[in-house]
């Protein structure tokens, strides 16, 4: 009885490992790793990725006032220099500058007081970005690589879109805004660049070749941020992935119809 047992728990193990290889072979990384995302961190989210110097990645309980004061800094200092309001709330894994921009004038310094993207105020971060109140807007961004959609946006199953092209093709910023992340810590998608355009908006460029920015970068729509790669099958391609309010939507609803 006892080898029967054993005998049928190694077919059970057998059994389960093939399943975890077809199941491994079927999920392609950008349909299981979400670049930014409210879920608890794991060790392949943005969450686990260092931020540069000068920058501070909020946890649970923190407030502007108290940043600040960890930091030898005024409130209303952080508060400008992140485009905020000195009484804005801040929501754990933001990330904020908490030392002076290292050029004149590269972040938008909006009255304190003043709530972003209330009418009237600045766009936080860089002057330019694209205001997304309103949601949605076909167009406010640029293609970042002229080639094919190989992959389209598929609500719940994919995060974004994949983008053919040639390697060493120039990737481009669809939209003015600053990089918060530039490296290869997140291995679904390589060497991978991240901008954040305002408090509501995002745009991700997995599968590069070259990165040509760096972490707190300020950076225009258009401007070269890296150079096509190729993925695990060899493919020239970048994976684009655009995140609304934290969710990812389709980036088609936000290119120009005319196609990259």
């Amino acid at each position: 009885m006892t080898r029967q047992w054993q005998l049928a728990g190694t077919r059970w193990l057998a059994v389960a490992a093939l399943g975890t290889m077809f199941s491994g072979c079927t999920t392609m990384p950008w349909e299981s790793t979400p670049f930014y995302s409210s879920a608890p961190s794991t060790p392949t989210t943005l969450s686990t990725v260092p931020v540069p110097a000068g920058f501070y990645r909020v946890n649970a309980g923190d407030t502007i006032g108290g940043i600040a004061s960890a930091y030898g800094r005024k409130p209303q200092e952080i508060a400008a220099w992140n485009g905020l309001a000195v009484n804005s709330p801040v929501t754990p894994g933001q990330v904020l500058r908490v030392s002076p921009p290292m050029t004149s004038g590269s972040v938008v310094t909006p009255p304190v007081g003043v709530t972003p993207n209330a009418p009237g105020a600045a766009t936080p971060g860089v002057p330019g970005a694209p205001g997304t109140a309103a949601g949605p807007q076909q167009g406010v961004l640029q293609w970042p690589l002229r080639g094919p959609v190989l992959k389209a946006f598929a609500q719940g199953k994919s995060n974004g879109i994949v983008i053919g092209g040639r390697p060493g093709d120039p990737v481009k910023a669809a939209a003015t805004g600053r990089v918060v992340y530039a490296g290869s810590g997140i291995e679904a998608y390589g060497p991978l660049i991240i901008i954040k355009h305002d408090d509501s908006l995002i745009t991700a460029y997995g599968q590069n070749s070259t990165l040509l920015v760096k972490e707190g970068d300020a950076v225009a729509q258009g401007q070269t941020i890296g150079e096509v790669g190729v993925d695990s099958r060899g493919v020239a391609s970048i994976q684009f992935e655009v995140r609304y309010n934290g969710q990812p939507v389709d980036p088609l609803t936000w290119l120009p119809k005319t196609g990259g």
